[in-house]
Order: C-alpha cells, then structure tokens, then sequence
C-alpha cells in the first residue's frame, strides 16, 4: 500500500518561511526517489525539490534554489521541505511524490512524469 500526506501549507508574507511535511507509508518511502512539485493557477506541474531515498543527492529547481531544503526521515518516514523567503512566485499548491524509477530526474530536470505516487496537495500562498 503506498499512501503519502502532505501538510504545513499556509499564508505568508514575502520573505516568511514554511515548513512542509509529508507523511509517507513505508512503501512509498521505500521508493528509489522522492520530491516536492508544485502548481499554481494556470501552469503546468513543475519540480521544486528531488531527494534519492539513499540520501547521497539532492536536486532543485533553479527558482528554489538556496532558498528551499529537501530532507528525508526514515525513522520517522517522513519528508519536509523547508521553503525560505518565499515569494510571490512560490504560491502554488505542493504535492509529495515518490517513485521506484531508478531515475530522479530527467533531461536536467525534475519531471512529474517520473513519480507514480502522489499526495493530495497542501496551499502554500505568499502575499503582501
């Protein structure tokens, strides 16, 4: 059974921080990759941030990156990401993933196509 949770979204001000969560079974943990994608109003899904299960790379997308934090717990079967001064641009609703692919991402970047697993989305909006 493969089941994953998203939660932390919210409203915040430009330059705010948020932490989001996301609660995953032990099969959708088990998968080889995990992410974060978002999408806002009117655009296509994008890559935020990818994660390997192994834990040895990390990926972001160009617009997050130094600003957002990718981290996985096995322990606790979870994964975050920690999404610092925020902008405008950031409002989106964000979803979890994961994937048994042996790829994370694909032609330099980090596509939806790739994850077959997916949460049910939480709000993340910025604004003054």
């Amino acid at each position: 059974q493969v089941l994953l949770v998203e939660s932390g979204g919210g409203s915040v001000q430009p330059g705010g921080s948020l932490r989001l969560s996301c609660a995953l079974s032990g099969d959708a943990f088990s998968g080889r990759c995990m992410g974060w994608f978002r999408q806002a109003p009117g655009k296509a899904r994008e890559g935020v941030a990818v994660i390997r299960t192994s834990g040895e790379k990390e990926y972001y997308a160009n617009s997050v990156k130094g600003r957002f934090t990718i981290s996985a717990d096995s322990e606790k079967f979870t994964m975050n990401l920690q999404l610092d001064s925020l902008k405008p641009e950031d409002t989106a609703i964000y979803y979890c993933a994961a994937t048994t692919r042996s790829r994370c991402i694909v032609g330099g970047e980090l596509s939806p196509q790739l994850y077959q697993f997916w949460g049910q989305g939480t709000q993340v909006t910025v604004s003054a």
